[in-house]
């Protein structure tokens, strides 16, 4: 990615979608539309989330999630032995009833509306999860392209459930063998065709770290199943990241986004805590950014950061995409400046602490906000470029 500016601006991946793009995903998982003709319908929201980008100064671009339920079920339309079930459905078969009923209690969305991938079924890649999808936004931009992908340990985690996985995984570390075979061969096609820039998502790290072995989970992801100490899962999300990403090219970025979930505007049901458990994990993975939510006051101290290796680079959230109020200029600076402490200026890039529109049913955000939120963005970072 040569001849960005500093401080390059970008986005976390989803942006909001439209009601025909919505409404065209729903009839596509009900068959109800052929696959030609809702990319008739994608491409042309594709086509208006890139404008939308070019025009409010972002430097590099995602095609906005558009073909995409949300950030990581849509890997059912592309992989064998995965069923797509909403959480009320995923009642019949989780071990722990009453706990998974007292979550969907808490929420604030409705149980029909989040849908999970579930492993029913040996695991086999039948076509290309996100190939296509760069392919066609590469056709219609001359900036670079960031292309998102689900990470190895939110996929292994989220989709193992034992009544329905165990008779072709027995356990999550052979799921995550098949896990990572599938995004290490995304990978390298992706790497084939010139692609410069990929992100995984993993927000389901901060679930792990925040809560204990056998607390009742918040819903991050539908991170459902049992799980072993925090020590012990995140070490396997180590493992799990630096077996996809071993060998890839070094033309090829890499990073990592974790966030505390992005689904509610409510705080109250969102995860609070520092970076600080994480940072021990952080610098053992070998990706080369770290794209992390620092606009909300649940994310804690950036000096945290300072504790990272010192090659690694910061993708920084400066604003919330959740909330209706648009942040200042000023704001975001001041995050910036904060960072300057523990990071040169080549190793920020500015972004917003996640995604516009996360869930197709369920948008956390307006296009107008997210407008003026990414507006605020390019304000900031034209400063920071004149050494004001």
């Amino acid at each position: 990615m040569n001849n960005l500016p500093q401080f390059p601006v970008t986005v976390v991946g989803s942006m909001p979608r439209s009601r025909s793009v919505s409404r065209a995903l729903r009839n596509r998982q009900k068959g109800r539309v052929t696959d030609t003709d809702f990319n008739t319908i994608a491409d042309e929201a594709v086509l208006e989330s890139l404008k939308l980008q070019e025009e409010n100064g972002v430097n590099i671009v995602s095609d906005g999630e558009q073909r995409r339920d949300n950030f990581y079920s849509f890997i059912t339309g592309c992989i064998d032995g995965i069923r797509l079930m909403t959480l009320a459905e995923m009642l019949d078969y989780v071990e722990d009833k009453a706990a998974f009923e007292q979550l969907l209690n808490a929420l604030d969305v409705p149980a029909f509306a989040l849908k999970n991938p579930v492993v029913d079924g040996k695991l086999k890649r039948t076509s290309p999860l996100v190939l296509n999808d760069y392919l066609f936004l590469k056709q219609h931009t001359t900036k670079p392209i960031k292309v998102t992908l689900p990470g190895p340990y939110l996929l292994t985690r989220s989709m193992w459930v034992k009544k329905l996985s165990y008779d072709f995984y027995p356990d999550k570390e052979s799921l995550g063998d098949d896990v990572v075979a599938i995004l290490r061969q995304e990978l390298h096609d992706l790497q084939e065709v010139g692609c410069e820039f990929v992100q995984f998502d993993e927000p389901v790290l901060t679930e792990v770290a925040f809560t204990g072995p056998h607390e009742t989970h918040t819903f991050m992801c539908a991170a459902l199943s049992e799980k072993s100490s925090p020590e012990e899962e995140l070490n396997f999300a180590v493992e799990l990241m630096n077996r996809v990403v071993d060998g890839i090219d070094e033309k090829m970025k890499t990073a990592l986004h974790v966030c505390r979930g992005n689904w509610s505007q409510q705080e109250d049901v969102l995860l609070r805590g520092s970076y600080d458990l994480l940072i021990p994990y952080f610098c053992e993975m070998n990706v080369n950014q770290f794209v992390l939510e620092y606009a909300t006051e649940r994310a804690g101290s950036i000096d945290v950061l300072g504790e990272l290796p010192a090659d690694k680079e910061v993708g920084l959230g400066v604003v919330d995409p959740r909330t209706t109020e648009v942040e200042s200029v000023d704001f975001v600076l001041a995050k910036v400046r904060a960072l300057l402490k523990h990071r040169n200026p080549e190793q920020i890039y500015l972004n917003p602490d996640c995604g516009f529109g996360t869930f197709a049913d369920r948008p956390v955000n307006t296009t107008e906000i997210a407008i003026q939120k990414l507006q605020t963005i390019h304000k900031a970072a034209e400063i920071l470029r004149s050494g004001i």
